[in-house]
């Protein structure tokens, strides 16, 4: 990442690098610029291949949009925002296993979940141990927050998770069409009222971060036909028990250190490309790196920034087409109690503006009292635009109000503090008409890219984080 923020390609100003930095400069195998789960999972594939890698972030913490910091008043190490991953996510646990975390998102192995209205009315959604999708099917026909009716209804989902399971959720989504939104498409599967209300919209918000009536049902239903596919565990969910930087950040930096690469934090680079040497050069404060390969793991909108000299004329049109994506906000906001007022570890709530409560009994201790025990909720509103404008006061007391209202056990509870965090970009639009993401391989010799607004099929979610993470990789080694 860069400390300058430019707008459109080719507006960044060249550094002052001479031709005796470029003979003298430190020589790596392969350089990543962004260390979030895309960079790192890049990073560490090359690293257990034998390369020599540099990664380089400009945060003083790693991770990227999913991160962890600490709280200045409780001293409770928390994430930026909740996250959730699923069996489906064979890459994100491929990675985990391979720095030696997975143990520390849990799957469990029955899927179940937990909803809750205004009204205090709770549901659990518990399906049995059966091949998908008839584990979800039978599950929701004993569903006791549908009327029958609405139970039938899903029946009609079932030759599209039928064929996602039998020709793969990329090819099954594919057929969707493109101009579809998420409640245009339920509403020709003839998915009745409440059905909707209680499972499939809370399940768009979660997975693509934007309401039903704006996101694009294509991407819906790749992660219909990726959670509901033929491997056993696909749509179990693991919530990690760790803060994000002791799930993944920092062990991956341990991991790529270990095998001869370095982790750089605070690091603004830039770069250009020397065609004659075939060589991609990185400044980084006064260092100069040369290697022979790049991984962009920056956000989309960060891009075109990281240029020395503006983008050569291969990547501007590139550049152009990703800073037209649209962003989407994530608003979190973390209540402490004196007491627990989660019974179960996520609750999805029904008929409010925040989406998700999860529950974090970690039983830290105040700092300035260190004799009482104090529970954490996360409240979570997805395509949080409303939000993103309210003052903290405003949403702090929308936040316990609602809560209150779905969990009639939070009105007995003290509140003792309060902290709100905002993403206003945390994952991009996936609207029928965003405009296409680029692929892994760029015009550029030498220069790859990842995050998840690359192409991976999939909406901003950890998994594409880390495919394209790993595809990059993997296209580096292949041109050894």
């Amino acid at each position: 990442m860069v400390a300058t923020q430019v707008g459109r390609a080719g507006d960044a100003t060249r550094p002052e690098v001479g031709r005796a930095e470029f003979e003298h400069a430190i020589s790596a195998d392969v350089v990543v610029i962004g260390a979030g789960f895309a960079g790192l999972s890049a990073a560490v594939r090359l690293a257990g291949a034998g390369l020599r890698v540099v990664v380089l972030d400009e945060a003083p913490r790693l991770g990227g949009r999913a991160t962890s910091f600490t709280d200045k008043t409780t001293g409770e190490h928390i994430d930026n925002g909740q996250h959730a991953l699923f069996g489906c996510y064979r890459e994100t646990y491929a990675f985990l296993r391979t720095i030696g975390t997975d143990a520390l998102a849990p799957l469990d192995p029955k899927l179940s979940l937990v909803m809750a209205d205004t009204t205090g009315r709770r549901a659990a959604l518990s399906c049995p141990p059966l091949p998908a999708p008839l584990h979800l099917m039978v599950g929701v026909l004993a569903w006791s927050a549908l009327p029958l009716a609405d139970r039938w209804s899903t029946a009609r989902m079932a030759p599209f998770l039928r064929d996602a399971r039998t020709r793969g959720a990329a090819a099954a989504a594919g057929e969707v069409p493109e101009h579809l939104t998420v409640a245009a498409w339920l509403a020709s599967l003839g998915q009745g009222p409440v059905v909707r209300e209680w499972l499939w919209h809370p399940l768009t918000l979660a997975a693509l971060n934007q309401s039903p009536e704006v996101a694009g049902a294509r991407a819906f239903a790749r992660v219909l036909g990726e959670l509901f596919g033929a491997e056993a565990n696909a749509s179990a969910l693991g919530v990690p028990t760790v803060p994000l930087d002791a799930l993944y950040a920092e062990p991956a930096a341990r991991f790529v250190e270990a095998h001869g690469g370095r982790v750089v934090r605070r690091a603004s680079a830039r770069f250009s490309v020397e065609m004659s040497s075939e060589a991609i050069f990185v400044k980084m404060a006064s260092e100069l790196i040369s290697a022979k390969a790049v991984i962009c793991a920056v956000p989309w909108h960060a891009l075109g920034t990281l240029w020395a000299d503006g983008a050569p004329e291969g990547m501007v049109d590139i550049i152009n087409q990703v800073n037209d994506l649209e962003s989407e906000p994530i608003v979190s906001v973390n209540l402490w109690f004196d007491r627990q007022v989660l019974t179960d570890r996520q609750v999805g709530l029904v008929g409010t503006q925040f989406h998700w409560a999860f529950g974090n009994e970690l039983g830290g201790n105040f700092r300035e009292n260190r004799l009482r025990a104090h529970f954490r909720v996360a409240m979570v509103a997805s395509g949080a635009r409303d939000l993103l404008r309210q003052d903290n006061d405003a949403l702090v007391a929308l936040a316990e109000r609602e809560l209150g209202q779905c969990v009639p056990g939070a009105g007995g509870a003290r509140r003792t503090h309060a902290l709100v965090v905002r993403a206003p970009r945390a994952t991009f639009s996936v609207a029928p008409g965003a405009p296409a993401r680029p692929r892994t391989i760029t015009p550029v010799p030498g220069l790859f890219l990842a995050g998840d607004w690359t192409d991976t099929g999939l909406p901003g979610t950890i998994e594409g984080a880390v495919r394209s993470g790993h595809a990059a990789a993997d296209a580096v080694l292949r041109g050894r």
